[in-house]
Formats: structure tokens, sequence, C-alpha cells
């Protein structure tokens, strides 16, 4: 029977050692980044759903409102109160809104079927979404500190300081092939002949120190010593890089949520002024000192208000949604 025992190869397997343990922790880090991944494209896909629900509902309302001035403008144009112009603008109005619920609807399919994609789902499920935020989630106030936290959260940083980290390591552990090895070696065994001056007849053994010396490889250790180190160089480089874009990518999408958020302010303003106005334009009409043209543009005001309304607070949530994503945050 013979047994070695490594005694030390100065630090070449340990490096091995540590730069399979941070190779480990790199592919950890690509699978959080994966799931973050598909965060992000499960929030995509339902504030998308979320905003053609919300314009679905818009469209039902302006349905049934022009639905009801048009029975009202029918029995006054049977009454002999209103022209026959009248009725035709304003079943002219119905149709056109009529047409926007088919189109609203159909795009509410077509999100909710990329949403059941985007969960892995085979079968076709219709879903109510509901958005349990009542108020609009806050903007922080500074991008800088967000680049700060990304830069040390962002699992694709951390994977790639991680693979550096082992690619150092592998490249010591490749300048170590140039030392020598030491080993012990012991041998124990029978023989068919003979006896032993320490143990019983026919037994015999023997221990010694094993020293091997690199020599003559035709400079295959130096090469891979060589390609290891600019390896290494190459990892640190990739993340420099990719930390250069993480910081470019938080500031741009803080920029997007500002600009967001201030849509949002906008068209909350201009959804109560279409509102003020249609109001002020239906009791106009009603009492004779306006015509149907200015209701009907009222009418397309007010519902191209509420559109961009919804619209606009669907995109500051996947704004923020996005910063999310872009700052490193876990959820």
């Amino acid at each position: 029977m013979e047994v070695s025992q490594l005694i030390t190869d100065f630090g070449r397997t340990r490096n091995l050692v540590a730069s399979a343990k941070l190779t480990e922790q790199a592919r950890r880090a690509d699978a959080l980044a994966t799931r973050q991944d598909i965060i992000l494209a499960t929030d995509q896909v339902f504030f998308q759903a979320l905003q053609a629900q919300a314009t679905l509902a818009v469209a039902a309302e302006t349905v049934a409102a022009r639905q009801s001035l048009v029975d009202r403008v029918r029995a006054l144009t049977e009454s002999k109160l209103k022209s026959d112009l009248d009725l035709s603008f304003v079943e002219v109005s119905l149709s056109q809104a009529k047409l926007l619920q088919l189109d609203a609807h159909n795009n509410v399919d077509a999100a909710k079927a990329a949403l059941i994609a985007v969960l892995g789902l085979d079968q076709q499920k219709d879903y109510r979404l509901v958005d349990e935020t009542k108020n609009l989630p806050p903007l922080p106030p500074d991008a800088e500190t967000l680049v700060k936290e990304a830069i040390e959260q962002r699992p694709e940083l951390q994977s790639l300081r991680f693979s550096e980290q082992a690619a150092q390591k592998f490249s010591r552990a490749q300048h170590r092939q140039l030392f020598p090895t030491v080993s012990a070696l012991g041998v124990v065994g029978t023989t068919p002949v003979g006896s032993s001056l320490y143990f019983s007849p026919n037994w015999y053994g023997a221990a010694g120190i094993n020293v091997s010396i690199p020599l003559f490889n035709g400079f295959r250790y130096s090469s891979e010593a060589a390609a290891a180190a600019l390896q290494a160089k190459v990892e640190g480089e990739r993340e420099r890089a990719l930390r250069e874009q993480v910081a470019r990518d938080v500031r741009t999408a803080w920029l997007n949520a500002n600009s967001a958020l201030q849509r949002v302010t906008v068209a909350g303003e201009l959804l109560l002024q279409a509102n003020t106005a249609l109001d002020l334009a239906q009791t106009r009409y009603g009492l004779g000192l306006s015509s149907i043209v200015e209701l009907s543009q009222a009418q397309l005001q007010q519902t191209e208000a509420a559109i961009g309304d919804a619209n606009a607070r669907a995109q500051y949530s996947l704004a923020i949604a996005s910063l999310k994503f872009q700052s490193g945050e876990n959820r």
C-alpha cells in the first residue's frame, strides 16, 4: 500500500479552491440577476395591462355618457327642439367612442396574453388586475445615492467582481506552478520471501519526502500564468465598463421617473380642466347657448385627458419599477 500526502505547493491548491468558491458565488449572483430580470419583465407587462385596463374603463364610461347624450338629443329632436344635425353629431361621437372601446378591449386582451406568457402559464386565464397602491410611489430625491446603491447591490456587478477575484486567484495558482511541490510518501506491504528488521516477517515499510521541480516543460507553465494574468485584467475591465454603464442607466432611469411624475401632475390638471370644460359645455348646450360642435369638442378633450391621465399614472409606476431594477433593489 502506498500513501501520498501533499505538504506544500506554495499556495497553488489554496488559490484554486478560492477561485472555485468565488466562481460559485458569481454564478449565484447570475441567478439573482436573472430573477430580477424576470421581475422587471413581469412589472412591465403588468403595468402595460393595467394601463390598457384603465383605458378600457375610460372608454366604457365615454360610451355610457355619449349614449345618454344621444338618447336625450334624440328625444329633443323628436320634439322639434333640436335639429337632425345635432343628432348626427352626437351619433358620430357615440360611434367613435364605441370604436375606442373595441380597440381598448383588444389591447386589454393582448396585454393579458403577454402577462400569462411571462407568468409561464399555458392556459388563458381572465385576470382582473388591481393596483393595490392607493397613492403613487414616491420618487427618490437623489440619483447619486441610487448610483452608489446600484454599484453595491446590482447582481451583475457582483457577479463580475466575483469573476474578477476568481480570475486573480486562478492567475496566482497558475504562477505557483513554477514553484516546486513537496509531498510525503509512505509505502507498506508484504514480501513473498525474506524478513524485515522492524516489522514481522514478510512485511516491509518505508517513508520519505518527494520534491518535484518543474523543469523543461516547453514554457507551458509560464505561458499559462501569463494567459491567466491577462484574463484577470479582462475581467477587471469588464467590471469597470459595467459599473460605468450601471451608473448611466440609474441616472437615466431617475430622469425618466422624474419626467413621468411631472407628466402625472400635468395630466391630472388637464383632466380637471377638461371635466370643468365639459360640464360648462353641457350646461351651455342645454340652455341653447352653444352648438353641438362645442359640446362634441369638449367631450373629445375630456376623453383624451382621461386616457392621458391613466397612461401617465401607469407610466410613472413602470418608471419607478425600472428605477428599482436599475438601483439593484431586491424585491
